[in-house]
């Protein structure tokens, strides 16, 4: 019988089989950042094994709360950056050079097809965008992972997602995935890979398709993963132009973990493009879907366009073209945060920073602050905030709040329209 992508990548890194249908992973990489990892490191230094397993498969941030708001979080920053200096590991990423784990780690070219990756970070499905096998786990798992590179998980099932056609016009890839969630809940996928396929995935660029695989989660997903193709490859060139000898050779290598014809799927689920429309989240729970239109005029207090989720480029670039030459409504708080230094970089040179201030939005540094409702953006008790983020629940962005999880387009008219809006009559 064939097998399906995680199948594939489970098999290629397989060190140990201790009972039934767990296994043991040899692990690719390892991501940190400095609100889980500083749990780990204190254990592991309390018990004498202040080790890491190869400082070259660890990269490190300080994402979340940067800079440090409080004397609580300069002391997580100060053990991640501590720890990191310890074991000389190159790739850490503090204050200046750092941006949302999840958008600075692709950006540097560490995620791959067929890798094992682990991170206490429940998006860190993510990265499966690049066809790699990428798992949030918790401090345990960590920890083990830092010290002996290795994970144990079940052998998973896999779920076959195949949205086809085209998207029309003022359809982006977050409306997808919310469609997708809408459509088979928030447990519809626990414990399960789901394998984004069809052409309308294979027609996304890569951070679209990172926005599809990171909101697997929220479906219950382990891993969200897309199928490496010459678009990975293009991404990925300038990191991996000296291990191949041209592009169709790492394709050929690449796409030795694609699925067989005959893999076997628990699930196969068929979704027509043509039917998607722009979503936004009611409620506290992600699967709690329905069209704009049926939400339109709801009033905001805050729009927030950023996070892991949203806050690449090509999310900026959506929403300036919505923004531009034109102010958000007086009643609406307008932040947005660039995922990475190097989006904020292209976003000055392009002159999309500029159009978002003109627009009257407040423009913070690369972090995941608002999202958790830790920093840059926590909302009051009873506000309502229009966020690109990927997570509506109660008390998400602040106790008392409410989120509606929109795309960047939605987002921006939202902001025009100080309630939530639909994007076309803005677009053209």
């Amino acid at each position: 019988m064939g097998k399906t992508v995680a199948e594939k990548i489970f098999d290629a890194h397989v060190v140990d089989n201790p009972a039934g249908d767990i296994y043991v992973l040899r692990l690719d990489a390892v991501f940190c950042h400095e609100i889980t990892t500083p749990v780990a490191i204190n254990d592991l230094v309390r018990r004498g094994k202040d080790r890491v397993f190869d400082p070259t498969k660890i990269k490190a941030v300080i994402d979340h709360v940067t800079p440090a708001k409080d004397s609580k979080t300069a002391l997580q920053g100060k053990i991640v950056r501590d720890w990191a200096r310890r074991h000389n590991i190159p790739d850490f990423f503090d204050i200046g050079r750092n941006g949302v784990c999840h958008a600075i780690f692709p950006e540097k070219g560490f995620a791959r097809p067929g890798y094992t990756i682990i991170m206490g970070d429940s998006h860190t499905c993510t990265h499966g965008a690049f066809g790699a096998f990428a798992a949030g786990v918790g401090t345990t798992d960590l920890e083990v992972g830092i010290l002996k590179g290795v994970c144990a998980f079940k052998y998973p099932g896999t779920i076959k997602i195949e949205v086809t056609g085209d998207l029309p016009a003022g359809v982006y890839a977050k409306d997808v995935i919310l469609s997708i969630i809408g459509k088979i809940g928030v447990s519809g996928a626990t414990n399960k890979v789901i394998e984004f396929t069809g052409a309308v995935i294979e027609n996304m660029s890569m951070e679209a398709r990172m926005t599809v695989s990171n909101m697997a989660v929220e479906a219950g997903a382990t891993c969200g993963i897309c199928y490496p193709d010459k678009t990975t490859v293009d991404y990925l060139w300038p990191y991996i132009q000296t291990e191949f000898d041209s592009k169709q050779a790492a394709l050929a290598a690449y796409q030795a973990f694609l699925p067989d014809a005959d893999a076997p799927y628990d699930e196969i689920i068929t979704i027509d493009a043509a039917r998607l429309e722009p979503m936004v989240t009611y409620g506290y729970k992600p699967e709690n879907v329905t069209p704009v239109s049926e939400m339109a005029g709801t009033p905001v207090d805050q729009v927030y366009i950023g996070s892991c989720t949203n806050g690449r480029l090509e999310d900026l670039r959506v929403a300036a073209e919505v923004l531009k030459g034109r102010r958000i409504s007086d009643s609406v708080r307008g932040i947005v945060s660039p995922a990475t230094p190097g989006v904020y970089q292209q976003a000055l040179e392009e002159g999309i920073i500029k159009i978002f201030m003109d627009a009257g939005f407040c423009v913070t540094n690369p972090t995941c602050g608002a999202c958790l409702g830790m920093s840059n953006g926590v909302l009051a008790e009873g506000e309502v905030c229009a966020s690109t983020t990927n997570r509506n629940f109660s008390g998400r962005m602040g106790k008392g709040g409410m989120v509606h999880l929109m795309s960047p387009a939605t987002a921006a008219a939202t902001a025009i329209a100080g309630e939530i809006s639909n994007a076309n009559p803005y677009n053209g």
